[in-house]
């Protein structure tokens, strides 16, 4: 396939020599793929989920190819900085990028959306993933509701901490728990308790519902 007609995961991959960025798997498609079917020890993920491991890969890369040396925990904020929705942290993160020789509008250009890397995954690479079982897509649908819920506010816990208003905040961890509540009496249960046990309220649940 030429240059020209590749990708755009296939692109990002080859100028940023990315395609041994996951050694485990010996490539990164083929990384991308046991981690979307759930091969090789991988609890099956998502194309959100697998896009937001793939851009962070790339920027783990931009920020070697400058000399940068980034823990892991830095890493994650900083992609959280610059692909979210608070300006302040995303110009703080990107000023500081471009100081350590990150060219940084070159690197949010090559991320990808998860529509790309669902292409590249069943378009490039053919790639088939077994159905799920019933009830896999709603539970997996809460866990990015909560996924999404505690990147932001550990995002707005940082900035609380930087300006001072909350001692502590870099040694402290987000938990978003789901609570249900009956309808009928103020009986509450956590959302992983009532799936379990298949009610909220033994007094007021019917059989076959929550």
């Amino acid at each position: 396939m030429g240059a020209d007609h590749r990708c755009k995961v296939d692109r990002v991959v080859a100028a940023h020599d990315l395609a041994d960025a996951d050694p485990r798997h010996g490539s990164i498609d083929e990384g991308l793929l046991a981690r979307w079917r759930g091969d090789g020890g991988h609890e099956a993920v998502g194309y959100r989920t697998l896009a937001t491991w793939f851009n962070r890969r790339l920027l783990r890369q931009a920020c070697r190819d400058a000399g940068r040396a980034t823990p892991a925990s830095r890493l994650e904020y900083e992609y959280e900085a610059l692909t979210g929705e608070d300006d302040l942290a995303r110009e703080e993160v990107s000023e500081r990028l471009r100081a350590d020789g990150v060219d940084v509008d070159a690197l949010r250009s090559a991320f990808v959306s998860w529509g790309t890397l669902r292409t590249h995954l069943l378009d490039c690479l053919g790639g088939e993933k077994p159905p799920q079982e019933a009830g896999d897509w709603e539970r997996d649908s809460i866990e990015v509701a909560r996924s999404v819920a505690r990147e932001k506010v550990e995002n707005a816990l940082s900035s609380i901490g930087t300006k001072g208003d909350l001692a502590g905040v870099d040694r402290t961890a987000v938990s978003v728990q789901v609570q249900l509540q009956c309808t009928e009496c103020p009986t509450q249960a956590p959302l992983d308790i009532a799936l379990d046990r298949g009610y909220v309220c033994a007094d007021h649940h019917v059989e076959g519902n929550l």
